[in-house]
């Protein structure tokens, strides 16, 4: 039979089992937010799509028209009693003139754009700083002193052999391994 405090609504479960169960149900909560997150964003991307189409859709079909405005504003030019070639002429003209001005109102934007001085000065302060870190020095332990604070039976000096050309904490590392 099993022990009736296993149960989730038993009143004497030990400490181990409601820690236990304490952090199955957090980890089940952050599931299922991460769940809901995943959800959340999924929906407005979807919406983001198809908001970014409907722009895209509409600037496709304005593009469309902008030749037939042309000849209509043409067309409308020529109805005054002007020529048909100059009034062409007019409408190619007045879009040369509107294409200048943004140019130059883009250049004029442009121009006016800088480095990011911030963020430079900081990083050259940062890399300053650390031109100058030098690391900490570390205190030599001998080989001994390892030992013993390992509880090892090597303290008493048996065992570690000493190699030439290497310290006896390099010995110590190799005979423990």
């Amino acid at each position: 039979m099993s022990d009736p405090g296993n149960y989730v609504g038993s009143a004497d479960r030990s400490i181990g089992q409601l820690v236990a169960s304490a952090t199955a149900e957090m980890s089940a909560l952050v599931h299922d937010e991460i769940a809901l997150a995943k959800a959340e964003v999924r929906q407005d991307v979807k919406r983001g799509v198809i908001g970014s189409v409907a722009f895209i859709v509409a600037g496709v079909l304005l593009l469309f028209t902008m030749p037939m405005l042309s000849f209509a504003a043409a067309y409308g030019i020529h109805n005054l009693g002007l020529g048909l070639a100059w009034s062409f002429l007019i409408v190619a003209g007045a879009f040369v003139l509107l294409a200048a001005l943004l140019g130059l109102i883009g250049w004029l934007k442009f121009k006016k754009v800088k480095p990011p001085e911030k963020s430079i000065a900081s990083a050259k302060q940062t890399a300053a700083v650390l031109q100058k870190a030098k690391p900490h020095p570390r205190p030599a332990i001998e080989a001994d002193a390892i030992l013993k604070r390992s509880g090892s039976s090597l303290a008493a000096g048996t065992g570690v052999e000493s190699l030439p050309g290497k310290d006896k904490a390099a010995s110590v590392a190799r005979s423990s391994t």
